[in-house]
């Protein structure tokens, strides 16, 4: 990076200004360089690098907030659909990236706004996730098909979705029409663009939604008796086909909502959910497989550690804390923080 040509008063972090990227003929690459104010943490005996270092804390916490939220999203309809069929589902990432593309082609494509053609493609992603229960995952139930061999074919349905979103879409990265680049504004000691903070919003509200539903209305107390004993529950009276297709249905819009924020927080391409397919893996299983509050709790716990993390180890390596913490937890809490203690055997 030429440093001459950023902004006044503004330098890398670190002082690294040099990248070395891998790139193949016809695909992007994206290399990132993390930015601060000149005199911000890293070289804090200069005067008030004590309150740099604080004022950047403050911007990475609301940054992991952000992007734990996003996480949660994604991660909610993923800890739905393992608690109520046992089906760890690789390709739940696609149905993340499928989330934004549609939001794309309404938006781009067919000229709508944003806020439209994003309630359109959740309503279209909560479609496509009843249809792929109906015709595909249930079929597949129904002829005794273990988890196991489920869960490997949700990596090759991962794989054949992601090469047809190429072939579609592209290789190259895209932006919404609107609300790509917004003033920031001044909240304290963060900065934040209007859309984050509306995103958030609606991050938050529809995750209390969600984990209401289920523990107050009479289909998420079906949901949670299938969970916990689907035999039990259909001898009950319960239909358990349906109670699922409700849950894939509902995975499928949030994991487009999650798309879409997802979208608007940072350009478009079709490897975008397979690119947080491990975080999410993360915040369910850090926050408890099968809990609803617990995805949640694990997802900001992931995000928050990711962000906050870059104070300290490289931006490139960022993840890697958030998997180590993954780790640390699990060693001392199997069953993570939300999750219920099984007897096994």
């Amino acid at each position: 990076m030429d440093v001459s040509s950023l902004p006044q008063n503004t330098e890398v972090r670190g002082g690294n200004n040099v990248r070395t990227p891998t790139v193949f003929e016809g695909n992007c690459s994206t290399v990132l360089f993390a930015l601060q104010a000149k005199g911000a943490p890293g070289q804090q005996q200069e005067s008030g690098g004590e309150s740099s270092f604080w004022t950047t804390a403050a911007q990475l916490t609301f940054e992991g907030l952000n992007l734990g939220l996003i996480i949660a999203l994604a991660a909610l309809g993923l800890s739905l659909i393992y608690g109520t069929t046992g089906l760890t589902n690789f390709a739940h990432g696609e149905l993340v990236t499928l989330g934004a593309i549609l939001a794309y082609a309404f938006n781009v494509g067919f000229g709508l706004h944003i806020i439209p053609a994003a309630i359109i493609a959740v309503v279209v992603g909560g479609m496509l996730g009843y249809l792929q229960d109906r015709l595909f995952w249930g079929q597949l139930r129904r002829r005794g098909t273990g988890t196991i061999a489920m869960m490997i074919i949700s990596i090759g349905v991962a794989l054949f979705l992601r090469y047809v979103f190429l072939i579609f879409f592209g290789g190259q990265n895209e932006a919404f029409a609107q609300y790509t680049a917004q003033p920031g504004i001044q909240v304290g000691p963060i900065t934040a663009a209007p859309k984050n903070f509306v995103a958030m919003g609606i991050e938050l509200a529809v995750l209390i939604i969600v984990g209401l539903a289920l523990m107050r209305t009479r289909t998420g107390k079906a949901a949670r008796a299938v969970a916990d004993n689907p035999a039990l529950a259909a001898s009950s009276g319960i239909n358990v086909d349906r109670v699922i297709r409700i849950i894939w249905t509902t995975g499928g819009a949030i994991a487009a909502l999650a798309g879409i924020m997802l979208g608007l927080s940072q350009s478009l391409k079709y490897t975008m959910g397979q690119d947080i397919l491990l975080l999410i893996f993360a915040g369910v299983t850090l926050g408890g497989l099968g809990t609803a509050f617990g995805a949640l709790v694990g997802s900001l716990v992931v995000g928050l550690f990711i962000q906050v993390s870059t104070l300290w180890v490289p931006p490139e390596l960022k993840s890697v804390g958030a998997l180590a913490v993954l780790i640390i937890v699990l060693l001392v809490r199997p069953q993570g923080i939300l999750g219920r203690r099984e007897r096994i055997g």
